[in-house]
C-alpha cells in the first residue's frame, strides 16, 4: 500500500475485481441450473462485500489504531454476514403441501458470495482461491454426484 496517500488504487482495483469474479464465477453455476440468482446478482453481492470491507480498511485515522480497526472489521464482518441473509431468504420457496423446500442451495451461495466478498476486501488471497474452489467443486462436482446417486437403481 501506498504509504503517503494511505491508498493503493491498483490494490483496490485488485480486490474489487476479484470480488466481482468469485461472485460471477458462483453466479455461472445458478445461471446454468436455471436458478432466480445468477452472475449479474452474485458478482454485485460480492461486490457490495468487497466494497464495504475495503473501505473500512481504508477509512482514514483507523489505520494507526489497529484496536478499534479491529473491533470495526468485526462489526462489518458481522453486519454484512447477517444483512446478506435477507437476500437469501428471497430464493427460499417452501411448499406445505407438498412438503418440499427450494431455493436454500442458491441462498447458500448469497451467503457463500458476500463471505468472499470480504475475504477479497481484505486480501485473504489464499482463502479467496481454496474457497472459490472448494464452492464450485460443490456447486458442480457435488451436484453431478447427486445426480448419478438418484439415477442408481435402489434395492428393497
Amino acid at each position: 500500500m501506498d504509504t503517503t496517500s494511505g491508498i493503493d488504487i491498483v490494490d483496490i482495483a485488485l480486490r474489487l475485481g476479484a470480488a466481482v469474479v468469485a461472485g460471477m464465477l458462483i453466479g455461472l453455476n445458478r445461471d446454468i441450473a436455471d436458478k432466480p440468482i445468477g452472475m449479474r446478482t452474485l458478482g454485485l453481492v460480492c461486490l457490495g462485500a468487497a466494497i464495504v470491507s475495503v473501505s473500512t480498511i481504508h477509512f482514514r485515522g483507523l489505520a494507526d489504531h489497529p484496536d478499534a480497526l479491529s473491533r470495526v472489521v468485526q462489526g462489518v464482518i458481522q453486519g454484512i454476514m447477517a444483512g446478506i441473509g435477507f437476500i437469501g431468504a428471497g430464493v427460499i420457496l417452501r411448499d406445505q403441501k407438498a412438503q418440499t423446500v427450494k431455493g436454500l442451495t442458491t441462498a447458500a451461495t448469497v451467503w457463500v458470495t458476500a463471505a468472499l466478498g470480504i475475504a477479497c476486501g481484505l486480501a485473504a488471497w489464499e482463502i479467496v482461491g481454496l474457497s472459490l474452489a472448494l464452492a464450485v467443486f460443490l456447486l458442480v462436482g457435488v451436484a453431478w454426484i447427486e445426480e448419478v446417486y438418484a439415477k442408481a437403481p435402489r434395492g428393497k
